[in-house]
């Protein structure tokens, strides 16, 4: 790992903000919790804080593996996330929290085995793409498997339940099929399917029902399903131009539900008004933008593949996060990333842009362009 190519200074700069924001606005919405119950104020402090150094040392050493080190291990990846996801339902293992299984308690830490899917669905992915190149745009070798990730991993999420982090994965891999040469028959099918699938699940699962219900008419049930939507539309708007300032949300303390979790945004929103919001966004977007760049000049079809596959993933989970708070996209209890309570979130996503960073050391380079 040593004499390593320059990395890319701008993209790193971009996720440090991030990181470095996003806990900045984490311990203001944390304060909320202190007044309810100090007890738990502190555990989520000390696991969020133990997360963000090990995310950091995580981060650094990916930008500094070779990237195509994990090409080898994305098969072994993805089937561990399976595993470890369907031990949620293992009694005295996995737990419950507001009316979900997605957690393992593992000597008092908890930890999201839904992380770690998505984290080797991207990596798989690129790999099986990489590997078969130029049949992407056939049926059996390119949406195949696509659609044969998306059932496994969808098959433990819906028992969770958990619709949103299948919603990511769908998005991403859609991305990560178009950049790989999908046919416009494949994107076509699996638009359509995936129309179809909300459509079945919306008048079948009541859980979404509700959720897509209270996103068409969030008045429908104020004191119910609509709660989390309507409180977090008073903090926005509460934020006003500028904001109340920093530490001084009121919804956050007896209003917002999850007010560490998903509604974090609402918090900032009420803190740091729409300029602040509007800054947040553009950071986020930046993201994005530079993230592709580097996609852009990857030297092989894996890194290019594995680029996107993460800055859509986390770029889809966070503005599909800002948006349910926003009321222009239903509920689906996905945190922010970078900023939201989340241990295992955190780790996942820095390490997956320090993998990022380290394919940015060989872009525009041909010493690497043999690596598959």
């Amino acid at each position: 790992m040593k004499n390593l190519p320059e990395a890319d200074k701008a993209f790193g700069t971009i996720v440090l903000l991030l990181v470095g924001i996003g806990f900045f606005i984490f311990v203001s919405a944390l304060l909320g919790l202190l007044a309810r119950d100090s007890g738990l104020f502190s555990a989520i402090a000390i696991n969020q804080s133990i997360s963000l150094v090990v995310g950091l040392v995580g981060f650094y050493l990916a930008s500094r593996i070779k990237y195509a080190t994990w090409n080898k291990y994305a098969f072994y990846l993805f089937i561990g996330g399976l595993i470890a996801t369907a031990l949620v339902f293992v009694p005295h293992i996995g737990f419950e929290h507001a009316g979900a299984k997605r957690w393992l308690d593992i000597f008092g830490f908890s930890i999201q085995p839904a992380e770690i899917i998505k984290f080797a669905f991207v990596l798989y992915l690129a790999a099986w793409y990489a590997m078969i190149k130029q049949q992407v745009a056939t049926w059996m070798y390119g949406l195949g498997p696509l659609v044969g990730l998306l059932a496994a991993a969808g098959t433990v999420l819906a028992f969770q339940p958990d619709y949103g982090t299948f919603i990511i994965l769908a998005v991403t891999g859609f991305a990560m099929l178009f950049v790989a040469g999908g046919s416009w028959k494949q994107i076509a099918a699996v638009t359509l399917s995936g129309i179809a699938l909300i459509a079945i699940l919306t008048l079948s699962v009541p859980y979404i029902k509700s959720r897509v219900l209270t996103f068409v008419d969030p008045s429908r049930d104020p004191q119910g399903a609509g709660y989390q939507i309507q409180q977090s539309l008073i903090a926005v708007g509460s934020g006003d131009i500028f904001g109340r300032g920093f530490g001084q949300s009121i919804q956050k303390f007896n209003f917002l539900p999850e007010p560490v979790g998903d509604s974090i945004f609402a918090v900032f929103a009420e803190e740091w008004g729409f300029v602040g919001s509007v800054l947040l966004i553009l950071l986020f977007s930046s993201f994005f933008l530079r993230g592709f760049r580097i996609a852009k000049q990857a030297p092989t079809t894996f890194a290019r593949l594995t680029v996107v596959g993460f800055v859509t993933l986390i770029i889809t989970q966070s503005f599909m996060n800002i948006g349910s708070m926003l009321g222009v996209f239903p509920l689906t209890g996905d945190p922010l990333v970078f900023v939201s309570q989340g241990g295992t979130s955190l780790v996942m996503v820095l390490v997956a842009s320090g993998i990022i960073l380290n394919i940015s050391r060989y872009a525009k380079t041909t010493e690497h362009l043999a690596v598959k």
